[in-house]
């Protein structure tokens, strides 16, 4: 039995999806059973709360392969889930952290995910983690004032990323939970993956005005790209409905960090264990490019 947490959310759904696809027995854990209506079926589902430990049992039992994705800046539900997982007798961790660890000195959003990762190493069960980079779905942030009024606020001028589709994430969770051959014969067999820490990219560093370009082109209609003028303009980009300070505060050097970065982290990863290369940013925009369009033009 595999587990899968965060299972509504952008990389969850698609683990769900990719698990059901190799016929892996799932469950998943969910607070509104409401909002995983349109999850695979066959996906058991029980209701509870990494906030609450006194929920977690039934979640757990008889589990053997765990994927731990917890949100926000704290560690109390990671801590939670890994106590959860060894009184269960849990023999796998697939964790979902953040390329941002490998930062030298590592930035505030690093020493949440390190945080993390440090806790599931603790706990004594093999594990493997995954370092993605930014995602592709960062860009549905932008979706409210494209649609509105055909602009996008950039924080990071020439700063370069390489944004990993969520269901590039999934598809390697997916081989190293059920330990699944890769191609790449970087695992081969789910022990081939234990201990190891993968960092995840797409394939192609952007700018922002380069995304921009793609969506652009995929829904047919001009966006601006507007310089963001100050920081909190910038964190405005991405919660336009502002952010704890600490969150804020984070966000304002990662931006920063960003924009002196005019490389870009790729790995080749993706590639080295699925056998194919990474999915493209445009090849997600045409997938979602309805939430970028106004609703009289759908």
């Amino acid at each position: 039995m595999l587990l899968v947490t965060g299972a509504t959310g952008n990389v969850g759904r698609e683990l769900v999806r990719a698990l059901d696809a190799k016929d892996a027995e799932i469950r998943i854990l969910v607070r509104d059973p409401a909002r995983a209506a349109a999850l695979p079926a066959r996906a058991e589902r029980v209701v509870g709360d990494l906030d609450d430990p006194a929920t977690l049992a039934p979640a757990f039992a008889g589990v053997d392969g765990l994927f731990l994705l917890t949100p926000g800046i704290g560690t109390a539900q990671t801590a939670h889930a890994v106590a959860a997982a060894r009184h269960a007798g849990v023999r796998h961790i697939v964790h979902l952290s953040s390329s941002n660890v490998l930062g030298d000195p590592m930035p505030a959003m690093g020493r949440w995910h390190h945080e993390r990762e440090e806790i599931v190493r603790a706990c004594g069960i093999p594990a493997t983690i995954l370092r993605p980079g930014g995602f592709t779905t960062n860009a549905l942030e932008w979706a409210p004032t494209i649609r509105e009024q055909g602009y996008v606020l950039d924080p990071v001028g020439p700063g370069r990323h390489a944004p990993v589709d969520p269901a590039d994430i999934a598809d390697v969770a997916a081989l190293v939970l059920t330990g699944a051959a890769d191609p790449g014969g970087v695992g081969g067999h789910r022990g081939g993956h234990l201990g190891k820490e993968y960092v995840l990219t797409g394939g192609e560093a952007l700018t922002v005005t380069e995304q921009v370009r793609i969506i652009a082109g995929v829904i047919g209609r001009p966006i601006e790209v507007r310089p963001a003028a100050t920081p909190a303009e910038a964190v405005r980009s991405r919660f336009p409905a502002g952010a704890p300070q600490a969150l804020a505060d984070a966000i304002t050097e990662a931006f920063a960090l960003m924009r002196a970065d005019t490389t870009g982290l790729r790995t080749d990863t993706v590639e080295r264990l699925l056998g194919r290369r990474p999915r493209g940013f445009a090849d997600w925009c045409a997938r979602n490019a309805d939430a970028f369009r106004p609703a009289a033009a759908r």
